[in-house]
């Protein structure tokens, strides 16, 4: 890791978490911390699948690492060779972790245009569409189906763990026309870029609390359907509960199982 980056966590079989920033040249001021998750024993000349985990509104990378306990459930996936040694990169959104918005506008270029780049050049990660995924929680989730379309061909596997799939009125897309707003719309997107996604293989994964999150889980399952339609590759993972923490650790391990293991 890069001098400036402090370990914050290790994991129980020496997975580590680091602490750092990675410049926004979209919102200068932003100063958030970004955390990285390496696996036990990482190797500087390896090149590791890696998974890219963007937090839901209002939120931070913190929940992923406290919230849902990733750092020792990867740990332990690893050490039980349920899926492979890789790397996970949690960039925050927002200015303060009050914001409400997005992952569109600035905070989509942030992630294309400074934290990937920033990631090869600082990572033992592969670069190698098939290795690399974007994943998010609600806000999150959206902002990683709609990351992902718009830019085909970056991630191999895209997963919402209860995201909503139409453009929303919120962040960047607030009094957006409807030419912009159709441009950020899973749906539309993944009608248009189905051919495509067919042959670079990209694939999705689907979660939702069934029981105490609805709505969400209608969205959800709608999508699934779009996507068989489409002939695109998924899983939808529906279990009990809500659109909360209690949910998205219960599919954690099968989230990042799919992810990882191809």
């Amino acid at each position: 890791m890069p001098p400036a980056w402090v370990q914050v966590e290790q994991g129980p079989a020496g997975g580590t978490v680091w602490r750092g920033t990675i410049p926004n040249r979209f919102v200068p001021v932003a100063r958030r911390p970004v955390l990285v998750y390496l696996p036990p024993n990482a190797s500087p000349t390896a090149r590791y699948p890696v998974v890219f985990l963007l937090q839901g509104m209002p939120g931070g990378p913190y929940s992923f690492a406290d919230g849902l306990g990733l750092t020792g459930l990867a740990d332990r996936l690893i050490a039980s060779h349920a899926v492979p040694p890789f790397v996970a990169v949690m960039p925050p959104a927002g200015v303060t972790w009050r914001f409400h918005g997005e992952w569109t506008g600035p905070w989509e270029r942030f992630v294309v245009e400074d934290v990937l780049p920033w990631a090869d050049a600082h990572l033992p990660i592969s670069r190698a569409p098939p290795e690399r995924t974007l994943a998010g929680l609600s806000a999150g989730g959206y902002g990683a189906v709609d990351i992902g379309l718009r830019h085909p061909g970056l991630f191999g596997t895209l997963e919402a763990w209860s995201g909503s799939f139409e453009a929303p009125r919120d962040g960047s897309l607030r009094g957006a026309d409807a030419a912009v707003r159709a441009a950020h719309d899973p749906t539309l997107l993944a009608r248009s870029e189905a051919p495509l996604l067919r042959r670079l293989g990209t694939r999705f994964f689907l979660s939702c609390g069934s029981t105490h999150d609805r709505i969400t889980a209608g969205w959800t399952q709608r999508y699934a359907g779009l996507l068989s339609t489409l002939g695109l590759r998924h899983r939808l993972w529906l279990g009990p509960g809500g659109h909360d923490g209690r949910f998205w650790r219960s599919q954690l391990a099968p989230a990042l199982e799919y992810a990882l293991r191809r």
